[in-house]
């Protein structure tokens, strides 16, 4: 114990060295720490969303695009395509399950998405409150909806067009929520799910010409507002926007935005992608492949910002090597003087090592407190704002590893000082001063 005051009262003798010294180390620390906790979870949240769905059929376009819009719901989809082409590939006897999904509208930031009830079972969602949709324009809403929107059993609420904020309210025909769903932790947590009736209903009444008050058509109105229409539907697509009043086929085909596939055997993964990109109209997206090149880019990311943490425990490094080695300049008379009142000339290298792992030790658990507690500060936002749940309340294996390789850095920094210590010869630094 007394070498270890020892080591404490040294540090006290450069207090703004000793707090830039644990800030650097701090920093570094937490910044990797963050970067851990946030990588782990949003590659589980990914692979967890992604689990059970083998294929998502859609549009032709960007199979990244079609994966993130239609399992990940966090990007506009690349189009729609005809529900009878997508209902022949889902009645292939390759294929076990098939889910519709049919996008366009909103309600404060939550997309609305026009489905099946067994996308409810697919995730393993349960009721906290009430029961499924049985007609058109009910809707059950997820755990994150809830708690934002303050949305209930009973309550009414009316979509908004597009998938952002700003469109058109359809305010004459809006949803009644049947059901809310239980937390589940994955994307359905933040969904408005719908029968597809409703989607479909909406916007075909959306687009029913108006009549004048004889009964007939007012076809100068008429013509204006199909005008508008079509400047409405150029200018959304124009910015990315699936115009979901478009879900009506000119020959009267229903359509969708997406069809989530489950193969009935691994081998149809070996002919179906092949046969469904074969259409010009249709592609075939593997969530695995698709999220294997997310997390990589990701990846490339959190990889730059881990770099910079260990160039940040780097400099800390040599900052603590170099205040020890300087303190230890400053304090060769104490040594010397140490050694002739009985210290051996081990205790004075543990003497230093303790100062350069006392320094580590402290710099290490503020940085740990600075990456969880800023992990649960990104969470909370994430659940309120988009229902994604991340949190600072666990610990990594790789946590392990690098707080044992932290620690080492404070050793090794500490080393040279600590040996130049042991090597202190008394007779000759006393001579010396």
């Amino acid at each position: 114990m007394t070498w270890l005051r020892l080591a404490v009262s040294n540090l006290g003798l450069s207090p703004l060295t000793t707090i830039v010294n644990i800030l650097l180390m701090a920093l570094g620390t937490g910044s990797i720490v963050l970067l851990l906790l946030a990588g782990a979870q949003l590659s589980d949240t990914l692979s967890r969303d992604a689990r059970g769905i083998d294929l998502v059929l859609g549009a032709k376009g960007s199979p990244v695009q079609l994966v993130l819009s239609s399992v990940y719901h966090a990007d506009v989809p690349p189009g729609n395509i005809p529900l009878s082409a997508a209902e022949r590939w889902a009645n292939d006897a390759r294929v076990a399950r098939a889910i519709p999904l049919s996008l366009g509208d909103s309600y404060r930031g939550f997309r609305i998405v026009g489905t099946r009830a067994d996308i409810l079972e697919h995730y393993g969602a349960e009721f906290a409150d009430g029961g499924s949709w049985s007609h058109s324009m009910q809707a059950v809403v997820g755990a994150a909806v809830a708690d934002a929107a303050g949305l209930k059993v009973g309550s009414r609420f009316a979509g908004v067009h597009g998938l952002g904020v700003g469109g058109h309210t359809h305010e004459s025909e809006p949803y009644r929520v049947t059901g809310v769903l239980a937390a589940t932790g994955s994307v359905v947590d933040r969904l408005i799910l719908t029968s597809l009736d409703s989607v479909w209903d909406l916007h075909a009444d959306a687009q029913t010409a108006p009549h004048s008050e004889h009964g007939h058509h007012d076809d100068d109105h008429q013509h204006g507002i199909e005008s508008h229409a079509h400047d409405h539907h150029d200018h959304a697509r124009r910015n990315g926007v699936i115009d979901a009043s478009d879900i009506e086929h000119s020959d009267g085909d229903r359509e969708i935005t997406a069809m989530l596939l489950s193969y009935r055997s691994p081998m149809a993964a070996v002919s179906l992608p092949r046969l469904i990109n074969a259409d010009p109209a249709l592609q075939a997206a593997a969530p695995a492949v698709e999220v294997s090149r997310i997390l990589l880019l990701i990846g490339v990311g959190l990889d730059g910002l881990e770099l910079f943490g260990w160039v940040l425990i780097a400099t800390a490094g040599l900052s603590v090597f170099a205040a020890l080695y300087g303190s230890l300049h400053a304090r060769r008379r104490d040594l010397a003087t140490l050694r002739c009142l009985g210290a051996t000339r081990a205790e004075l290298l543990l003497c230093t090592l303790l100062e350069g792992l006392l320094l580590s030790v402290i710099g290490v658990a503020i940085g740990f407190l600075i990456g969880h507690a800023a992990m649960e500060l990104l969470g909370s936002w994430l659940q309120t704002a988009r229902g994604v749940a991340l949190t600072g309340w666990t610990w990594l294996p790789a946590e392990t590893v690098l707080l044992l390789g932290l620690f080492a850095v404070g050793i090794v920094a500490a080393a040279i000082p600590a040996v130049q210590a042991y090597r202190t010869d008394p007779a000759t630094t006393l001579a010396e001063t």
